[in-house]
């Protein structure tokens, strides 16, 4: 099989038509974007280690993707079933709960990183 580089660049681009339909239209994923900003800022100023920096590199990477993945569930099911009905909201509430079990490591995450270099910080 042939590699086609332009094929390959076309699906990057609609990779990235799916971030920007996201970007300022979920609340959630904007939130997410809102706290990746502080935290990165916070890592640069407190001079993280390049160790933690791909910790926190990483869980910021799961969650974002996890907002991602819950947006395209909730479209799918949304197209899937117009009506309201309890299987479809027990999917939309997985997912969103998936979404919260990566936001609430990735949160302790930063404490376990932060916490140490904010305390010498303010004390």
């Amino acid at each position: 099989m042939k590699y086609d580089f332009k094929k390959q660049l076309r699906s990057f681009g609609y990779a990235w038509k799916g971030i920007r339909c996201c970007i300022g239209k979920e609340q959630n994923l904007s939130f997410h974007l809102i706290a990746t900003a502080v935290v990165v800022i916070a890592g640069f100023v407190l001079g993280i280690t390049r160790m933690e920096w791909m910790i926190i590199i990483l869980c910021i990477g799961v969650v974002i993707a996890a907002e991602l993945f819950n947006t395209a569930i909730e479209k799918l099911v949304d197209l899937v079933s117009p009506q309201q009905h309890p299987v479809a909201g027990q999917v939309k509430d997985i997912a969103a709960g998936a979404v919260l079990v990566c936001a609430a490591t990735a949160a302790i995450i930063g404490l376990i990183v932060f916490i140490p270099y904010l305390t010498r910080f303010f004390l």
